[in-house]
């Protein structure tokens, strides 16, 4: 299972160091291309989901890598699907009705919650 883990969570963490790290340090102007839904929340907001996502992605890879506190990957992966539930109620809120990336990442992270829980 760990290998399993791995192959799951691995890319799932990537994925939210990126999107994290831009939240973080671009612009809305450089964001609003690729999301289409930053101008509704405040810049604050959307630094602070970006800095979650990053302290996430920590989550999914420190503990069980290090052995120290393994169940922090569970509540992490639990953290990315509660995110991205919101995620897609912001996509359907909205003009931007594009949710299947959401949908991926959301069973994605089901998927590592399961793998997290064999460890």
């Amino acid at each position: 299972m760990d290998i399993a883990y791995w192959i799951v969570a691995g890319p799932l963490a990537v994925f939210y160091v990126y999107a994290g790290t831009l939240k973080v340090i671009r612009s809305r102007d450089q964001l609003r291309p690729m999301m289409a839904w930053v101008d509704r929340i405040p810049l604050l907001a959307l630094r602070a989901l970006g800095s979650v996502e990053l302290l996430g992605a920590t989550g999914l890879i420190l503990p069980p890598l290090t052995g120290i506190a393994p169940s922090l990957a569970t509540a992490a992966a639990i953290g990315f699907v509660l995110l991205q539930t919101g995620a897609i109620a912001v996509h359907l809120t909205g003009e931007d009705r594009r949710i299947a990336l959401n949908a991926g990442l959301t069973v994605t992270a089901a998927v590592t919650i399961w793998l997290a829980t064999r460890l």
